[in-house]
């Protein structure tokens, strides 16, 4: 999920593939800022390293914790170009499914 989320934001994978693991409102928070790193990148000169936020993901450790048998939190550590970011992310289990119900991207 935190991979995914990421390259969301790169523009290399569909907000759409992650419907189905996103509760509503993360997937809608998601997709906003997405919307806003694509207009970034679209308005910045190829002089600026901003241009290519969130490209060449890769997830370096990742921390899990037990709440109870159904929510889990994890946070994560994944770098990209010359940046590293923190992402913690929410998961519960629901009618048998796993959802991510709250995603931070630092």
């Amino acid at each position: 999920m935190v991979q995914a989320s990421l390259e969301v934001l790169g523009g290399s994978r569909p907000l759409q593939q992650l419907a189905e693991w996103l509760d509503p409102p993360s997937y809608e928070r998601l997709q906003l800022r997405a919307n806003l790193v694509r207009s970034l990148n679209r308005g910045a000169s190829t002089g600026r390293p901003d241009h290519l936020l969130h490209r060449n993901v890769s997830v370096r450790s990742v921390r899990i914790c037990r709440i109870t048998e159904t929510v889990y939190e994890a946070s994560a550590v994944a770098c990209e170009n010359h940046r590293a970011r923190a992402v913690a992310l929410r998961l519960e289990r629901r009618r048998g499914h796993w959802r991510v119900t709250a995603l931070e991207i630092g």
